[in-house]
């Protein structure tokens, strides 16, 4: 794959981790904000009152979050040593979550199972996205139809909460779902601008 340390200077600057796009709305950034801390209550709320599966799981995924938004909305700021840290504190969240998932299998949690794995897949997909943003920029659409169909599946299990009553459960998956929409957005909004700076050809709407 064509990573981001073979894109052109201009667009990685003089660092090896994705562009930024903190050029944004302050009503955007606000709203992510917001998103954010809500799901840091819902993480307080699973560490005080749920299974040892849902406090792992909240806060690995919350670590997830906070680092995906780092780094696409700073990662032009950071050194090589802190994309390096930034890359292993996700994987272990990621193997956290990991741990999570399983637990829920042993549990019989089926729908929390089957949410995790949708999650984990999402992960991956993300990582190929901050790490490789010339492959995602060649290939934008078949990455944005991935991403779709995704989040169409974590979508449709908030249903399923609602139908068995879990009421908090389906309201903190809708929100992790638009705070990870976000992340999404913002990863499809730089591999545009990679795709475009690699052409030459000036990004529609930008001076």
């Amino acid at each position: 794959m064509n990573c981001i340390r073979s894109e052109p200077e201009r667009v990685v600057a003089a660092a090896p981790a994705v562009p930024s796009v903190r050029s944004g709305p302050r009503e955007y950034l606000w709203f992510k904000a917001t998103v954010f801390a809500l799901l840091a209550w819902n993480t307080a709320v699973f560490l005080a009152t749920g299974t040892l599966s849902e406090a792992i799981d909240a806060t690995a995924w919350l670590v997830l979050l906070a680092l995906f938004g780092l780094e696409t909305g700073w990662g032009d700021r950071f050194g090589e040593s802190s994309a390096t840290a930034i890359h292993g504190v996700r994987f272990a969240a990621a193997v956290a979550v990991g741990a999570a998932a399983i637990g829920y299998v042993r549990e019989r949690e089926w729908l929390d199972a089957i949410n995790s794995g949708l999650w984990i897949a999402v992960v991956v997909l993300l990582e190929i996205e901050v790490r490789c943003t010339g492959a995602v920029a060649r290939r934008r659409a078949w990455f944005a139809a991935v991403a779709a169909t995704l989040y169409s599946g974590l979508g449709a299990l908030i249903p399923a909460w609602l139908w068995r009553g879990e009421w908090f459960d389906a309201y903190d998956a809708a929100l992790w779902l638009i705070a990870f929409a976000a992340i999404e957005m913002d990863v499809l909004r730089i591999s545009r601008r990679v795709r475009y700076a690699k052409s030459g050809a000036p990004e529609p709407g930008h001076r």
